[in-house]
Parts: structure tokens; sequence; C-alpha cells
């Protein structure tokens, strides 16, 4: 472990009693209210090459050429990062956003459009996080796919039961350019242009991992007891648990068997990672990408026959679990471009055939 993390890992047992520390904020001037329609999706408007490569590409095996030349210029949903609750541990999961643009994410698409933070507390309200990723999809014309890490994550399975109804009927647009809510609880939506409640909307991919344990006997998380963390609604579409083997803190042992499920109409994938992975630093993974040889097997790793990781002399901590993760944002940011290029295709094809 370098310095850097000793520090962190020492700074972290001397907060286990505290508080956590929600990032910093400000404030940048924004126009507030709905976006006029056609505005967000005119933002993710593509030329013919660029779109007829991006709908060629197979989602489940996606290139690092395919990410750096296509994806990376083509519509981009944001990614939502939230981290532990005990202060350090926010940089752990600040070094996944590096290794994220590591392996060729638009670093815009990760960092807070308002403050520039790379990841958001579990502190922040369930609702003001909805209500963000309302004014994202209406403003950007993709939904963004979530990850979280232990609080994070429980935040996230939170967020998730905001979206679906089930503990709201409300929930207002969070402008993160002002740091405040919008006088609405509804959007515009960026492909049919009507207007719409943020409640509803669903979430193409949401992970989480070491979530649950002791962090549920804390008070802002009592209500995802009684097993309601591991019941995943149906506002998102694809959702994926990791657990280690060993985990004190989330209570997680080997061979607990399926620890998420679905309550209807969401997959739900369960991974176990191995014993030996620490649960404060499983997201620490920004030196993956800087190794030649372990970002080419991140890029051809596939969930269902994963490979033998390189045996070069490298540092391949977190290997397995950055891996996984990055094969399913692949995924989903392919899917999500591709639907909004065919969008953008049969708006031009309606508009072309209407009288003029």
């Amino acid at each position: 472990m370098t310095p850097a993390w000793r520090a962190v890992a020492l700074a972290l047992a001397l907060a286990l009693t505290l508080a956590g520390c929600a990032g910093l904020r400000g404030a940048v001037p924004a126009a507030s209210g709905p976006i006029p329609y056609a505005s967000a999706a005119a933002r993710q408007g593509v030329d013919d090459q660029l779109a007829a490569s991006i709908l060629q590409i197979d989602p489940q095996q996606v290139s690092d050429r395919e990410v750096r030349e296509l994806l990376a210029k083509g519509p981009t949903p944001r990614i939502v990062n939230l981290h532990g609750g005990i202060y350090p541990v926010h940089l752990v999961m600040e070094s996944f956003s590096r290794f994220l643009v590591g392996m060729g994410y638009p670093l815009d698409k990760i960092r807070h459009p308002g403050d520039g933070r790379l990841s958001h507390s579990p502190y922040e309200s369930s609702l003001q996080i909805a209500g963000t990723l309302a004014w994202y999809y209406e403003t950007e014309g993709l939904m963004p796919m979530l990850v979280g890490h232990s609080q994070g994550g429980i935040q996230i399975v939170k967020v998730l039961y905001v979206l679906d109804g089930n503990d709201v009927a409300e929930v207002p647009v969070w402008n993160p350019l002002l740091d405040a809510a919008e006088p609405r609880a509804t959007i515009r939506d960026p492909f049919s242009g009507a207007e719409r409640p943020v409640v509803g909307l669903k979430v193409p991919f949401a992970s989480v991992v070491g979530a649950g344990g002791a962090a549920l006997l804390l008070p802002n998380q009592w209500e995802m007891g009684g097993g309601r963390l591991q019941r995943i609604p149906d506002s998102v579409i694809d959702f994926t648990g990791y657990a280690l083997g060993v985990d004190l803190i989330a209570w997680d042992l080997p061979g607990s068997g399926a620890r998420y499920r679905p309550l209807g109409s969401a997959k739900v994938r369960n991974v176990e990672l191995p014993a030996d992975y620490s649960h404060v630093f499983v997201a620490a993974t920004a030196h993956l990408a800087r190794e030649p040889a372990l970002r080419d097997w991140i890029n051809a790793y596939r969930p269902e026959h994963p490979a033998d990781p390189p045996q070069e002399q490298s540092n391949t901590t977190n290997l397995l679990w950055a891996a996984d993760v990055w094969h399913d944002i692949k995924k989903h940011w392919t899917l999500e471009a591709q639907k909004t290029i065919r969008a953008q295709h049969a708006r031009a094809a309606t508009q072309a055939l209407a009288p003029h």
C-alpha cells in the first residue's frame, strides 16, 4: 500500500465514529425551467458516418478503439458515482472516476457540472439525486448510469425506490448548476417531447459494491433494513450487486448466495468478488488504466468467460471488479448511444414526410 493510501486508511480509522462529510458545493448561475423540446437531442447529434459506425458496435464486445474513436465522440450518458460515508473514502471513488477516464470515458460526463466533484456523498437526499438524474436526462438527452460504493450503494437503491414511486408521489427537478430544486416535478422528455413526471424514469444501469451490513444501523439508512436493500425495484433496467467473499463491514461471507433480487422487471445479477478484496479500497482502480496490458485484458473481459489475468509484474488489485463494471458500462453506453441515434433518424424521417 502506498503512503498516500496508508494515510487514507489512518484517516478512516480515526473517523469511524464521525459523521460523513458532504462534497464541496459551488453555484454556477444558469437559467432554470423546462428545456425546450429537441434542444437536448440536438446536442447529441452526430454525423452520418459516425452514427453508422456506432450502430455497428456489438454492445457485448466493445473494443478500446470503438470506445475512443466512436463512442467517446457520440451520445454519452453521464455516470453518477456515489462514494462511501466515512471521510476521506471519497478519494477511493475518485480513483474509480480516474480509471473510467483512463479507459476512455469523457471526463465531462463524470465530473459534476456545478462544482467539479467526481462523486456524490451518500448523505445527499435521495430526492435530490433522483431530481438531478431527471435534469440530466432532460438537458443532455440520455439517462445517467449509477455506480455506488458502501453507503453510496445503499443510497443508489434508495434513489431507485424514489424513481419507482414507492416512497413519494412527486420528485422535484434538481438543477445541479444552481444546486437547488426547481419549482416543478415534471420534465420535457427529450425523445417524445411530451411532459412527464420525474417519477417513472428508468436508469439503464446501476451497480453497487459493499452495500449493507453495519451501515444499515445508521439512522439515515434504517429504512433500507429488513431486506429492502436487496429487493431491486423496476426503475432500473440492469442492476449488478457485488459482494466481497469476506466483508466484515457489509456482513458478507463466502457462499451467501444471491444477495439481490428483482421486485419485478429489473434484470439483477449478483457477483461475488475474491475474499482478499478490501471493503474500503475495492473501488481504488486508477492504477489499472495506466498499464497497457491490463487495459487490454479489461477491454477483452467477458463476464461469462473471464480469462486469467496477465502474468506480468503488474498491480492487479481490484482488477476483476473494475473489468466487470467496465464491461457493463461499455454495454449500456453503446445501447444508449444507439437508442439516441435511432431516435434521431426516426425524427428526421418524420420531419421529411411532414408537409411543408
